[in-house]
């Protein structure tokens, strides 16, 4: 089994919000996950905003 690492879109229309997740690679964006391994925001007020769980 291929894994990918991706980012998987949650939010609404024009503000959206991503987990970054470890999924198969034939699996579509946001479908089966293995596991999720932290968030991004593009819309944090200074700077994007990437946060990785350790």
């Amino acid at each position: 089994m291929a894994v990918k690492i991706r980012l998987t879109r949650l939010g609404s229309k024009r503000n959206p919000f991503y987990r970054i997740v470890v999924a198969d690679a034939r699996s579509p964006r946001d479908g089966r996950i293995i596991e999720q391994i932290g968030t991004y925001n593009p819309a944090a007020v200074n700077a994007p905003e990437v946060k990785i769980d350790a």
